[in-house]
């Protein structure tokens, strides 16, 4: 096993290209990365950003009591920097774009306003929280659930891989707060089931992931539809440029708070690849990474859904406990690996890029890409799930 050492001026030049590179195919029309390897190779930067403290703490803020109670009884004492700098806007029914890196706090940040203003309001599907994955879409639903404890305020999550029939019945009782991913949103509103002419407030949560190609044509049709707007808020970690004209037609002159520049970096990682070299079996290299004690907490991220269970199986067979999430398998099956991950039931969880983007996974030690992406920005956000909310982590990347 070749962990190959970094050259410092190629590394530098790669990491700040960005750049979005077209995927080749290859043979049974694979796609196959056509990045240089010197991008996947960078020496962690000590972080230098110096922590922030609210002058005021949770008991200061200008929400209801209650609220402040149910924060507190989850162990927070002061609110983060974004959740500080963006309250008293949301409050006051300002659009707002928030940009502030993973792990700072960002659902907290506009659920906590959107939930004072709720109080004492009849449910009447008054605020729509579109995210871009399924789980970030849980754990969204599951923050609001624990803030409003006791508030007699109620939410419903839609998603796909779940019961269209049983979505469309819970939507015969009206609830305040609708969260759900763009798909299955779309698909409940041109069956009639959801008219989102009743909301009058939009949250973006990753927006940056809800206005790319692949989301942006359900995005513009719930935008269009919700004729009762009054309070748009978007919130991400990166601010595309090629997004500004769509965001500047969502906003009506907005507040805007960075806690960041908006570009994710990695800077706080060290990146490395990992040369499988001729007669050397791939698999049994992934093998003695895991089987290494500092590898406590690994994602190990294959190109497709065939890919991730093909290396589960070999993994699990080999003793490691293992378990994998992809676009076929249900929600329930995706949840309980995600829950076994998070409390160390299981060592490494394996995934195809729906675990890239919007999962809230702490302490995770290391990043395996076992294939290399296909694109520099999936490279990022891929690695971004290591090193989060300022810790470092570490990222390797197979190169053949």
């Amino acid at each position: 096993m070749n962990f190959v050492k970094h050259n410092t001026t190629k590394r530098r030049e790669g990491n700040n290209q960005g750049r979005r590179s077209q995927p080749a195919r290859g043979r049974g029309q694979q796609p196959v990365s056509t990045l240089d390897p010197h991008l996947f190779i960078k020496k962690a930067m000590p972080l230098t950003e110096a922590r922030y403290e609210s002058a005021r703490t949770i008991q200061d803020l200008p929400v209801d009591a209650r609220i402040k109670s149910n924060l507190m009884a989850k162990g927070y004492l002061r609110p983060t920097e974004i959740q500080d700098k963006t309250l008293e806007a949301i409050l006051t029914d300002h659009d707002l774009m928030g940009i502030a890196q993973t792990g700072t706090g960002k659902t907290g940040a506009f659920l906590i306003p959107i939930v004072h203003k709720l109080i004492g309001s009849k449910p009447a599907f008054q605020a729509l929280v579109v995210v871009p994955t399924r789980e970030l879409a849980v754990q969204v639903e599951e923050e609001f659930k624990s803030i409003v404890k006791g508030l007699s305020l109620f939410s419903c999550c839609f998603i796909g891989g779940t019961s269209v029939g049983r979505d469309i019945a819970t939507l015969r009782k009206p609830v305040h707060i609708v969260i759900g991913t763009p798909g299955r949103l779309t698909d409940l509103a041109r069956q009639g089931a959801l008219r989102f002419n009743h909301f009058n407030t939009l949250i973006l949560d990753e927006f940056d992931r809800l206005l790319d190609m692949g989301f942006s044509r359900d995005i513009q049709f719930i935008v269009k539809a919700m004729n009762n707007r009054k309070q748009t808020i978007l919130f991400s970690a990166t601010e595309e440029q090629n997004q500004k004209k769509l965001i500047q037609e969502l906003l009506r002159h907005p507040v805007e708070v960075r806690i960041n520049k908006g570009k994710t970096t990695g800077d706080h990682i060290d990146q490395e690849i990992v040369r499988v070299g001729a007669g050397e079996s791939k698999m049994e290299v992934l093998l003695k990474m895991v089987r290494d004690h500092s590898f406590q907490k690994v994602i190990v991220f294959a190109e497709t859904k065939r890919g991730v269970s093909t290396v589960r199986k070999t993994l699990h067979q080999s003793g490691i406990k293992v378990d994998e999430i992809h676009g076929n398998k249900s929600q329930n099956y995706r949840l309980k690996a995600l829950n076994d991950f998070k409390s160390g039931k299981i060592q490494v969880l394996i995934a195809t890029d729906v675990a890239a983007r919007g999962l809230d996974i702490s302490e995770v030690t290391h990043v395996i890409n076992y294939q290399q992406p296909r694109d520099f920005d999936s490279y990022i956000h891929r690695i971004g799930r290591t090193g989060r909310a300022g810790k470092g982590g570490k990222a390797f990347t197979f190169v053949n």
